[in-house]
């Protein structure tokens, strides 16, 4: 633990996580979907690849670049709906949990850290995938897609999200993975924590975060820095 993190995260309470590419890897899900969306409308398939690059800003955004991507947009609320459909048939069939994180929930837990979920994944498939997954029971708060009508990167949701959990800027971490975790960050006023090996698409060098690990158990020396700065 070095000292920018003793001085940082000393006084953090609350730790509030992104979902897609930050706890679960849920683009294979993601992907089934889309290219069962795109058969019903008679287009050609997309590769992992591509769908999990248009992953981050909601459901919305993800189906109009899959119907961008094959072709033009068009019919794009049916498509929306007819995809939540074919998402919601197989939500978690796919999805795996990154390496590390219910060892992390486990110990934040453990040590007294208040955790949430902000996603801009739809409140109810966030529920769904967790509780499937077996990580619900750690999280007092999930915020969703539609819980507010606002999407990240617009910062209420984050802040939503902190209020419900009853912190605020100076006690709270988020952690995320992508572009779009770091502008709501900037916008919160909330310290970030990247995961490296998420959804994002630009260099590490563009992020402004306090830390930038690869493996979930990085974040386990949170309890550590809070007695160190308690001493």
């Amino acid at each position: 633990m070095t000292e920018v993190w003793q001085t940082k995260l000393g006084a953090v309470r609350t730790v509030i996580f992104d979902l897609d590419g930050t706890l679960l890897d849920s683009a294979p899900d993601l992907h089934a979907a889309a290219n069962r969306l795109l058969a019903d409308m008679g287009r050609k398939p997309l590769s992992l690849d591509t769908v999990a690059g248009f992953v981050g800003n909601g459901v919305g955004t993800l189906v109009r670049l899959c119907l961008e991507a094959t072709g033009g947009v068009c019919d794009f609320d049916e498509a929306v709906e007819l995809f939540h459909e074919h998402y919601a048939w197989a939500p978690a069939d796919l999805t795996l949990v990154y390496d590390g994180v219910p060892e992390l929930l486990k110990h934040l837990s453990g040590h007294g850290f208040s955790l949430g979920v902000c996603t801009n994944k739809p409140h109810g498939f966030a529920v769904t995938i967790l509780t499937k997954l077996g990580l619900l029971p750690f999280f007092a708060e999930v915020t969703g897609g539609d819980s507010i009508g606002r999407l990240k990167p617009d910062p209420a949701m984050l802040l939503h999200c902190m209020a419900q959990l009853g912190s605020d800027r100076y006690s709270t971490l988020y952690v995320g993975d992508s572009e779009v975790d770091n502008e709501t960050a900037l916008r919160a006023e909330v310290p970030l924590a990247l995961f490296a090996n998420g959804y994002r698409k630009t260099p590490l060098a563009d992020f402004s975060t306090i830390l930038i690990f690869e493996h979930h158990s990085e974040l386990m020396q949170l309890s550590a820095s809070q007695r160190v700065a308690t001493l």
